[in-house]
């Protein structure tokens, strides 16, 4: 079993995956390896060797290039990992299931390297569908919501998997020892919501004290309101809200910024607070957490944006070794096994 491999196992990068290709990847996996995280870049040889020669020292870092032809553009079919067998996220993830990798993570073609991890590494026992898990920012911290676009159509059991999966993760990587767990739904009270609302809760309501700290219903702003530490709904709404987030925080700071720029007054208390405001733009970046885990797979799997920076690539692969350091495979799989 991959997860059970010995500690210090290198974290395999898609590092021809996304928008800009090569570029952010090296220079991400060149900063995550500084931060002492041994890192596989995985892609086209002589191009990622000329990459990494841009950064002096280079050779000297946990870095090894692993060679693969070919890569799933963003534009294609996620049903094409099927048949290309040494496409870069093919490649990542068969070193996770061989044991050369203790996680895989792609900043490229989202639907691809779902298909992937799940083909290649499988599923946990006893979880019927993985989920894209990300994190939100809120207030007092983050609100950890799930799933974000893996399951368009669910079934309510997969949203009471889901719960006890981010329970242990947070458990596992944030050191919460009871999240809470909220149902997204349209008002709080318990008999509100569509018929998959109405028999995930009854589910979750039965699996509080046994798994899971079930909260109740929660509506859409008490993702930023924290109410609780984890959200579940299903892939469709889950993506939905976090695209509007996120499309909402560039329209906000554009607004801030543009009220700033409007006299000579607002310019002067700009600069006044400058560093706060900048502050406030490092928590809602994205890049923060760099990735979101595909969890329910017997392997660790991060996708990421595929505009994603450097710094976003870096906090993705120390996430990853993260998760890999407090063998959170292994304790999903037990929590499963109970």
């Amino acid at each position: 079993m991959t997860a059970e491999a010995p500690a210090g196992l290198p974290i395999a990068l898609d590092a021809v995956g996304g928008d800009h290709g090569a570029p952010p990847n090296v220079e991400g996996a060149v900063l995550a390896a500084r931060a002492g995280v041994s890192v596989l870049l995985v892609g086209e040889r002589v191009a990622l060797h000329a990459e990494l020669g841009r950064y002096p020292g280079s050779s000297a870092l946990p870095l090894e290039v692993v060679d693969a032809p070919d890569v799933i553009g963003m534009d294609e079919h996620a049903s094409d990992v099927r048949g290309r067998t040494e496409a870069s996220i093919n490649v990542c993830t068969r070193l996770v299931k061989e044991g050369r990798a203790a996680a895989a993570v792609s900043m490229g073609h989202s639907g691809a390297t779902m298909a992937s991890a799940l083909l290649t590494l499988g599923r946990i026992k006893g979880v019927e569908r993985p989920a894209i898990l990300t994190h939100l920012p809120a207030r007092g911290g983050m609100t950890t919501l799930l799933d974000v676009g893996a399951n368009a159509d669910v079934k309510a059991s997969y949203l009471a998997q889901w719960a006890r999966l981010a329970t242990v993760y947070l458990k596992v990587l944030e050191g919460r020892e009871e999240p809470t767990v909220g149902l997204l739904s349209i008002g709080e009270e318990d008999h509100k919501g569509s018929a998959l609302v109405l028999e995930a809760h009854a589910l979750l309501r039965g699996l509080h004290g046994h798994g899971i700290n079930f909260h109740g219903n929660v509506e859409g702003r008490d993702i930023f309101l924290g109410t609780t530490d984890i959200v579940v709904t299903d892939g469709f709404t889950g993506n939905v809200v976090l695209k509007l987030a996120e499309g909402e925080a560039k329209v906000l700071f554009g607004w801030v910024r543009d009220a700033l720029k409007s006299s000579l007054k607002s310019k002067m208390g700009g600069l006044l607070v400058r560093g706060a405001l900048r502050g406030l733009a490092e928590r809602m970046d994205p890049s923060t957490y760099g990735a979101s885990i595909l969890v329910g797979v017997r392997g660790l799997a991060f996708i990421g944006h595929g505009s994603a920076d450097a710094q976003a690539v870096k906090n993705a692969l120390l996430r990853a070794d993260r998760a890999y350091q407090g063998r959170l495979v292994p304790r999903l799989e037990a929590a499963f096994g109970d």
